[in-house]
């Protein structure tokens, strides 16, 4: 389970930190358009930016509409959940190119699912992981991460999993797409009591919009046009 608050680095909301637009990458729908004033890193490459695998280069597959989460927004996320996620059991939903669920794993995730619905970047996404898994030898003191690549629909698998049983949830689904309420909806479900939800949107989500989903909104940052939130399970609990 998550331990302690998250970090305090980012601004929460009423003071937001700027950064660059986050880019995003199919999942269980068809790949989204970006809005407006949307932009990403440079396309071709990730780099994980903390953990075990800090500064490891990967290459992103030019697929259309697939824009990994930029490194400045992956940073905010990180720095609000604390940096060390020993232990959590984490699940991405909407995984692309795998940049979140692959952070997460970094950073000492005890287990990552990472789920996609396009038979191609799933492939690409064992690859990554063969690469990374490769050195698991040299780290033997570092413990073991179950990272869980499969073709699928993310919020069938938040549906399939044992309530509460899930300390981060990530969500980034395509954005012209109507997948963001059943997928906040199956993950205030999924997520354990103590445990947070990550949303990327095209616009912001308010407390009263969030609370019939049983969730509530401890972190917001606006970047380009593009919103990203961390929430929480609220008090009552999913309807």
């Amino acid at each position: 389970m998550p331990g302690g608050r998250p970090g305090q680095a980012p601004a929460a909301t009423g003071s937001r930190p700027k950064a660059p637009a986050a880019g995003r990458k199919p999942g269980a729908a068809p790949a989204k358009g970006r809005p407006p004033g949307a932009t990403s890193d440079a396309p071709g490459v990730i780099r994980i930016i903390g953990g075990r695998w800090k500064r490891t280069r990967l290459p992103v597959a030019r697929h259309p509409g697939l824009r990994p989460t930029p490194e400045r927004v992956r940073a905010a996320l990180f720095n609000w959940l604390g940096q060390d996620l020993a232990g959590w059991r984490c699940l991405d939903a909407f995984a692309g190119t795998g940049a979140l669920g692959l952070e997460a794993a970094s950073r000492g995730a005890a287990a990552v699912q990472l789920i996609d619905s396009d038979a191609a970047l799933v492939a690409r996404l064992h690859s990554l992981q063969q690469r990374l898994q490769a050195g698991a030898a040299d780290e033997r003191h570092l413990p073991a991460c179950a990272l869980q690549i499969r073709r699928g629909d993310g919020i069938a698998a938040l549906r399939q999993a044992a309530p509460a049983s899930i300390d981060l949830v990530l969500l980034d689904p395509p954005f012209d797409s109507a997948l963001f309420e059943p997928a906040l909806q199956c993950a205030a479900r999924a997520v354990a009591a103590t445990g947070f939800v990550y949303l990327e949107a095209p616009r912001a989500w308010s407390d009263a919009q969030l609370a019939p989903l049983g969730l509530v909104l401890q972190r917001h940052l606006k970047a380009g046009a593009v919103h990203a939130h961390l929430l929480r399970p609220g008090p009552a609990g999913p309807a």
